[in-house]
Formats: C-alpha cells, structure tokens, sequence
C-alpha cells in the first residue's frame, strides 16, 4: 500500500465535502422572500391598533386639555376659555386663529378690576388633532346621545337649552361652572371620528352647573352604544 503524505496528504485532507456547502441562491431569495410576507402580515395586522391609538390619542388631547382648563380656572381664580375649530368665539376677535381647520386652541380670560375693562384673552396654546380625526359625526350614531345633549347630528354642540345651541367653545369659572359668553349655563357636548369609521366615534361632554366633564366610547354590543370611558 502506498503512503500518502506530505503536500498532497494536506490537500487531499482539506477538501470539501458533501455536507460541507452554503446556501444556494434560491434557497436565499425564499427565506427573504417568507420574511416580506411574514412583515407584510405583521403589518397589516397591526393597522386597526395603530388607527385605533390615533383617534385614542385626539379623544384624550380633548379631554385633558378641557379638564386642565377647568382646574386652572379654579386654582387661579380667572376664567379660560376652551375653543374647538376654527371659529373664534366672540370673546377672542383680534386673537390668532389656527390655521388647522380642526385644532383646539384655549384663551385666558382675566377678568379685570371695575371700572376698567375686560383685557383681551391671552393665546395660551393650540393642539393639532391627528391628520386622520376630526371634530365630526358620523353616519349611524345612537339616537340617544350622550348625557342626552343633542341627537348626534351636529359635532360641536355646547350651550344646550340656550338658543340654538351649536356653540364651538366652552368658558370654565373660579367656581368649576362652565358658561357662555353671555354667562349662561353651557352645558354640551362635541364629537369627534375618523371619516367613515363609525366605531372610531368618541365623545365628551360637559355640564355647565357643575362643570363635570365625561369621556365616551361607541361600543358595540350588540348594537352600538354609547359607553363612559
């Protein structure tokens, strides 16, 4: 038997073998390929969550923006005024408007000491709303609103029982009430949804004797309903 070694011993041992190979190219492009698709599923799947935190996240901006509003209004012993849209009530002609059709701005109202006059409302801030939420009703609510203000037809709908109601704004008082700028009670109540996304609905409403100030949920179970948040 003839002995290998040497040179061509090293050679012949580091040869590769059948069960020494990489990947091809095919078998590559199919990980890659299950990978996309598993994303893809992973991203569509999370899209109603994702809608879902975006009208979450406009219902609270509203929410906390009015009750923060209230507990400054008793804490300082002044007047605020929360605004929704671009309408500017009458108390804040001359001031800044939004340029965001939908933004939700809040005024200082201080009231000065007699015989002067009233200073104008200081701009205090604007809050955009999420691109795809608005201050808006959608077809299909519950008849029975809300803390029964209104009947779901009109978005912005503060000053119930006084006139014609439909007012965008609310004024909280040192004593926690909420008025209008005539000074009457203003209780009401303003809506908010994603264009044709009936589920997404949200709602808040506010009572003017006491100032309270509730959140609420479209749930459906089975019909649709309004349920506190």
């Amino acid at each position: 038997m003839k002995k290998i070694s040497g040179p061509q011993f090293a050679k012949k041992a580091t040869m590769p073998t059948r069960n020494m190979r990489g990947f091809s190219l095919l078998e590559m492009m199919i990980v890659v390929c299950i990978g996309l698709i598993m994303a893809a599923i992973t991203f569509i799947s999370l899209q109603p969550a994702l809608k879902d935190g975006r009208v979450n996240n406009a219902y609270d901006t509203a929410l906390s923006q009015m009750r923060t509003a209230r507990e400054r209004a008793v804490s300082e012993r002044t007047r605020y005024i929360v605004s929704f849209g671009t309408t500017v009530p009458p108390l804040a002609i001359g001031q800044p408007v939004p340029t965001d059709q939908w933004s939700v701005a809040t005024w200082v109202w201080r009231k000065a000491v007699p015989p002067n006059p009233d200073p104008p409302p200081t701009w205090v801030s604007t809050i955009e709303l999420p691109n795809d939420i608005l201050f808006q009703t959608v077809a299909g609510l519950p008849a029975a609103a809300p803390d029964g203000f209104g009947a779901g037809h009109v978005a912005l709908d503060f000053d119930q029982g006084v006139g014609a109601g439909g007012l965008n704004y609310v004024m909280f008082m040192p004593d926690g009430s909420v008025h209008d700028e005539l000074q009457n009670y203003n209780s009401g109540i303003l809506y908010m949804a994603r264009s044709n996304d009936l589920y997404s609905s949200r709602a808040i409403t506010v009572w003017g004797v006491t100032g309270r100030i509730r959140g609420w949920r479209l749930v459906q179970a089975p019909a649709f309903k309004w349920m506190e948040q």
